[in-house]
């Protein structure tokens, strides 16, 4: 599929999706979310495609956050809708993906951009990265899940004062925080996102999307993710990735996972 505002390109088993819009710094408009639902949803049903990866074009920025100029005279009904259907298209769509979500943050990740990294499953960051949730220097809040995973990712107190403040904090920081996961030189950040999805991909597809399901049912409202953990860990055992891993080890050589 051709994009305006992404690139979608698969290449041994990963899918990277570049959100393309260098002079706006990659800002997140309402065709940028569009494209990037319609990309990661592709990614997500091709059985070929057993990690994606998120990063911005460019060297200064991820995602410099929402395209102000879209919603600055939105009503209050608008702005309730532009939230819930941001929700929809990415925000959660990625979070509650099968497929593993990488965020390969390259530069600054502000108000959007880091609710999109947020969404990933985990986050990498080049040393010159700078995050942070702005909104309330405009006179909003966090719309696309940032008052919810900031603070589940750095607790309460961090996310607090990045929110209120709102300011950014540097890669250490965010490294410190647990925020991201590695930091490395901008110019290593693409490698090292592909050296962990060739890792992952070593691993059953089918346990992995099980894993994800069960880590993220624990911060679901009324669901209980130690019930959700039992489920998916007894339904592996019917799976033929199952059989392939246990059979693998059991013969002491490396298992080729059918993905079912």
């Amino acid at each position: 599929m051709n994009y305006d505002n992404i690139i979608s390109e698969v290449n041994n088993g990963i899918a990277t999706i570049t959100i393309n819009r260098p002079n706006k710094l990659n800002a997140l408009n309402k065709a940028t979310i569009q494209e990037l639902h319609d990309a990661f949803k592709d990614a997500d049903e091709d059985n070929g495609v057993k990690v994606i990866i998120v990063t911005g074009s460019g060297e200064k920025a991820f995602v410099a956050g929402a395209d102000i100029s879209e919603f600055a005279d939105f009503s209050v009904a608008q702005g309730k809708e532009l939230a819930a259907k941001g929700h929809e298209l990415l925000f959660d769509f990625v979070a509650n993906l099968s497929t593993p979500v990488i965020a390969a943050v390259n530069g600054f990740a502000l108000g959007g951009g880091l609710e999109l990294a947020m969404a990933a499953h985990f986050r990498i960051a080049s040393s010159n990265a700078k995050m942070g949730l702005p909104e309330v220097s405009l006179g909003v809040i966090p719309g696309y899940g940032g008052t919810q995973r900031l603070p589940q990712l750095v607790g309460k107190g961090r996310a607090m004062e990045m929110i209120m403040t709102a300011g950014m904090i540097d890669a250490q920081t965010a490294l410190s925080y647990g925020l991201v996961n590695h930091v490395t030189a901008q110019e290593e950040l693409m490698d090292l996102a592909e050296s962990l999805a060739a890792k992952i991909i070593k691993n059953s597809s089918v346990a992995i999307s099980a894993a994800i399901a069960a880590v993220n049912a624990n911060y679901e409202d009324g669901v209980n993710g130690f019930e959700q953990e039992i489920q998916k860990f007894g339904e592996a055992f019917g799976t033929e990735d199952f059989n392939e891993g246990t059979t693998a080890f059991l013969e002491k050589r490396k298992a080729e996972f059918p993905g079912k």
